[in-house]
């Protein structure tokens, strides 16, 4: 057999293989996707790790980090976003943003989950940097402006002080923001925070291929060392009547300040629906069973 001859096989052998083993590597996620997204944040929950935009549904994207949610919501009169994170992470939402697409100029409003420094803490600089306004309720305002968590905080002991911002417009519970054609509605939600807000909106992919967005704010009744949820009944009532009021918000995709709240990843790896209707009523249903075990262990310890 000649050398030519033998060389010609051996190819003819190999190629059926290298190209199995071709077949076998998958293609890369589209840039900006939800799933390369949970790719990239695989394994990372630290509030400061980096992490890629990506567009969730439509006109909704995320534009955070790997542990605390950023979300801007565009449209073609300008955008709007919901949160901001660490005041470090200030750079990285802006870099998403423009990586995403969009002018952080165009940023008309920016609204907050609730006022503590893991979600606000970037509040300051993205104004600055965007030019835009900020909306808050009356007891989110305070604190925002300030820079200081309010006294009435379960968590007030343990908190760190933030940049101070101006707050352009004060919102009552049930008001909205809008610009353009988008519209952001503002539940007063004082659970985690006496400023807590969630807040739903409407995105469409096209005619007919709309979702309900709500962006519920942390459900969690967490408190600085000493504090005693039974010493503040005033705390209690509130967030028995917010809880409640989270279940029921019209809920076709569920986003939470903190992706883990409710395995935001997960759905965006595709390893769970992203669309669930049921979605705050499970979320708001396990709140009220951590909640009702704090008040349990706070009754058996004053025994």
């Amino acid at each position: 057999m000649s050398r030519t001859f033998k060389a010609a096989a051996l190819v003819t052998l190999l190629a059926p293989i290298c190209t199995a083993a071709e077949a076998s590597t998958p293609p890369p996620l589209p840039a900006n996707s939800a799933a390369a997204l949970a790719s990239a944040c695989k394994g990372k929950e630290e509030w400061a790790d980096p992490a890629p935009p990506a567009r969730i549904f439509a006109n909704t994207w995320y534009v955070g980090t790997c542990g605390i949610s950023a979300i801007l919501v565009t449209g073609e009169k300008g955008h709007i976003l919901v949160d901001g994170g660490l005041a470090k992470a200030a750079p990285l939402v802006l870099a998403n943003i423009r990586k995403a697409g969009f002018d952080p100029k165009a940023v008309r409003w920016i609204v907050a989950s609730h006022e503590h420094f893991d979600h606000a803490g970037a509040l300051a600089a993205l104004q600055r940097a965007t030019g835009a306004k900020i909306a808050a309720l009356p007891v989110q305002k305070v604190a925002l402006e300030t820079g200081k968590p309010s006294a009435q905080d379960p968590q007030a002991a343990g908190l760190d002080s933030i940049a101070p911002v101006k707050v352009d417009r004060v919102l009552t519970d049930g008001a909205t923001v809008t610009v353009g054609s988008l519209v952001l509605t503002a539940h007063a939600t004082p659970v985690h925070a006496p400023g807590s807000t969630s807040w739903t909106w409407r995105s469409c992919a096209g005619a007919g291929d709309c979702r309900r967005i709500v962006y519920a704010d942390s459900a969690s009744t967490i408190s600085s060392d000493g504090y005693r949820f039974t010493d503040h009944p005033d705390r209690i009532a509130a967030i028995r009547k917010s809880l409640p009021k989270m279940a029921v918000l019209p809920c076709d995709i569920l986003l939470t300040p903190h992706p883990s709240q409710s395995a935001m990843m997960e759905r965006f790896a595709g390893t769970k629906p992203l669309a669930d209707s049921s979605a705050c009523r499970n979320y708001v249903a396990a709140a009220e069973d951590r909640f009702a075990a704090r008040l349990l262990k706070e009754a058996k310890e004053a025994r």
